[in-house]
């Protein structure tokens, strides 16, 4: 078996006053997919890190096939047979599959035979499970297909432990499964190991023969994924059963729409089309989902709606009257947005709390008297929001920019609700959050629909629309090609829409 066992013992790493990982035991299987959960901040990115050279154990051992095996560089890492698939890819774009591979497995001549290194490429190929065209440009490789070349990287340069932060947050239902399978399907015919870092339970349960627990940087349970169902690893992961969460009869969605978007088309940063005619609506007491790859018009329509860029075509109207995205157009429209990067888009870093979820009123009495800005008002009411959305932060005096993506969301959520809001637009809220933070933040968007809010979300996690919408509409190069009025039942169809593939075209939305 080429595959790698893997175990640590005791491992621990402190920063400082601040242990992020203690006495951290756990076994990996030859041959198997392992799942490692955790809350953000449990030890996960840690024990990764110290598994692949880039932080140096404290304390405790890393043993490999029965061997404890000193690794303190990622070169050490790398000659113990292990690598890692990153969340975001590491590849270049401008180079062909067979470069980025050859550049994976490192130590290349000055001079490169390239009719032996393709020679070789492709009797490595003959035993994977996937197929690429190794002269094929990376740039014009879809999000899939680099997924697997990542992964090819990483076995081509032979080695037998693999690493996969998040794999599926870029890829369709439909590459996902794909993707996960293939990488089991190696794993069990004894090629490599797999630790499997994921915040879906589906994925886990589909793909994984164990789990493994973190939190606040201890080993707090694992075993075989058959003895641990997802109200389990909800409870172990965060301390609770936060499993538990609001149970709704949904209130029937009102017939007027309240957002009407109508034939809105933009242009990109770059100058070229990026929208193409967009149309659709949402009324009352519904969640519109839009599901789509990244980079096919989401973050424009986001901002072509709210007005934080120029749209070349169409409209936007709220209640029946435009909306150009102005403060008086905000207020009257009573129209929030939850950005897809908050720091970089929704809120100012430096501010404080208490200042960035002002940022909206601020002007307005009582924040504002005679023209002066009313520090205490600011502070009382963001105490409010503090306590009512459960955020983690030192004060409402606290920059913004030190609290975690979970809180910061958070903030912003509050923010935007505390209005009453009658139209919500989400993008991608949950992206990269644990466990406890995504509970929490489809908790709110679930209790600002029943309460009567005309919610959009885009997401590129397919589960979390599935789970939230009560209709999913499919993004593909900047038109909107598909609705689905009953989600559940059309997974299939919806994850292939997302790739291009409309089966049912009768009912696309034209």
């Amino acid at each position: 078996m080429r595959a790698l066992a893997l175990s640590t013992l005791d491992l621990t790493k402190r920063f400082g006053d601040f242990t992020a990982l203690d006495s951290v035991s756990l076994q990996v299987r030859a041959g198997t997919v392992h799942a490692l959960l955790g809350e953000n901040g449990a030890g996960k990115s840690t024990l990764v890190k110290c598994l692949v050279g880039f932080h140096t154990a404290d304390d405790g051992a890393i043993v490999i096939n029965e061997r404890e095996t000193d690794i303190r560089t990622p070169q050490m890492a790398r000659s113990a047979g292990i690598g890692m698939v990153y969340q975001h890819f590491t590849l270049v774009p401008s180079m062909t599959v067979a470069q980025n591979l050859a550049l994976g497995k490192g130590e290349l001549p000055a001079v490169i035979d390239w009719p032996a290194q393709l020679a070789s490429m492709r009797a490595f190929m003959q035993g994977m499970p996937f197929q690429l065209d190794l002269q094929a440009t990376v740039a014009n490789l879809s999000a899939g297909e680099k997924q697997k070349t990542e992964i090819l990287k990483q076995l081509y340069a032979n080695n037998r432990l693999l690493i996969l932060d998040e794999p599926t947050s870029v890829l369709t239902p439909t590459e996902a499964d794909e993707v996960l399978g293939a990488i089991r399907s190696l794993a069990h015919a004894g090629e490599i190991t797999v630790v499997l870092i994921t915040h879906k339970f589906r994925e886990v349960q589909a793909y994984a023969d164990d789990v493994s627990i973190l939190r606040h940087g201890r080993y707090v349970g694992g075993g075989a994924v058959r003895d641990f169902p997802p109200e389990r690893l909800a409870s172990l992961m965060v301390g609770s059963s936060a499993m538990a969460r609001g149970s709704y009869e949904r209130v029937k969605s009102s017939a007027t729409p309240v957002l009407q978007v109508q034939g809105l088309s933009a242009l990109s940063e770059a100058g070229v089309p990026a929208l193409h005619g967009v149309s659709f609506e949402a009324a009352r007491h519904e969640i519109v989902g839009i599901a789509g790859i990244a980079g096919n018009g989401q973050k424009q329509l986001v901002q072509a709606i709210s007005g934080q860029m120029p749209r070349s075509a169409g409209q936007v109207l709220v209640h029946g009257k435009a909306f150009a995205g102005t403060r008086k157009d905000y207020r009257e429209a009573k129209l929030a947005v939850l950005p897809e990067e908050p720091l970089a888009n929704g809120a100012v870093a430096a501010l404080s709390v208490a200042q960035n979820m002002a940022l909206r009123s601020f002007d307005q009495t009582p924040h504002a008297r005679l023209g002066w800005l009313q520090a205490a008002s600011l502070r009382r009411t963001a105490q409010q929001l503090i306590e009512a959305y459960g955020i983690k932060t030192r004060g409402p005096d606290a920059a913004i920019g030190t609290l975690s993506g979970g809180n910061v969301q958070r903030c912003i959520l509050a923010r935007e609700l505390a209005a009453d809001a009658q139209v919500l637009i989400v993008m991608n809220p949950v992206f990269g959050l644990d466990f406890a933070a995504v509970a929490d933040i489809h908790e709110r968007l679930m209790q600002a629909r029943q309460r009567g809010c005309a919610i959009v979300l885009i997401s590129e996690d397919l589960d979390e629309l599935l789970e939230l919408s009560d209709r999913v509409l499919v993004m593909h190069a900047g038109r909107i090609v598909y609705e689905s009025r009953h989600p559940q039942q059309e997974r299939q169809a919806i994850g292939l829409a997302m790739g291009g593939q409309v089966i049912e075209p009768e009912s696309a939305v034209v």
